[in-house]
């Protein structure tokens, strides 16, 4: 399994593992997916990978969003991270995660957030493998299908940037 930079020519196969996420309805309150053009916008271009089997074969991505654009908040960014429904439990979503976390931390980001439905288990344990922990329960955030839901606020402190 290869780490690579998620570059444009991967978001045909992002959108695919997008869509798996979306179709779950524990991945995320979006109902469809954002063009090429938004999601990239979004995104902070140094910190947006793949996973890639021996052989090229795209099994999972993450990237990190700004959380604001105050500069008090420069250094705060929000996780996404999706493996294909087929590399799902086989370590892919650690491996994306665990490099997701170099890469904020050279791109200077001191805090890391994400925002789980409660429900997404294994999301969970694998933001607490990777050092995140639960700092709270925003209670009935959003609706998706008609449906109030929570959602665990989770965060991980960079032991290297931010210190001191």
């Amino acid at each position: 399994m290869k780490i690579r930079p998620l570059l444009p020519f991967h978001w045909p196969r992002v959108q695919e593992i997008y869509a798996q996420g979306i179709a779950t309805g524990h991945a995320t309150f979006e109902t469809s997916l954002p063009e090429w053009e938004v999601w990239d916008r979004s995104h902070v271009r140094t910190c947006r990978l793949v996973a890639e089997e021996e052989g090229g074969a795209m099994t999972g991505w993450a990237a990190l969003s700004p959380v604001s654009d105050r500069c008090a908040y420069g250094g705060v960014g929000e996780v996404s991270v999706y493996v294909a429904e087929e590399a799902r439990r086989k370590g892919v979503g650690t491996l994306l995660l665990d490099a997701l976390v170099a890469a904020s931390e050279a791109a200077g980001f001191w805090t890391l957030q994400a925002g789980i439905f409660p429900e997404n288990r294994g999301s969970v344990r694998l933001h607490e493998r990777c050092g995140f922990r639960v700092v709270g329960t925003r209670e009935r955030l959003g609706m998706l299908h008609g449906v109030w839901r929570d959602v665990l606020l989770m965060e991980r402190r960079s032991g290297v940037v931010g210190v001191g």
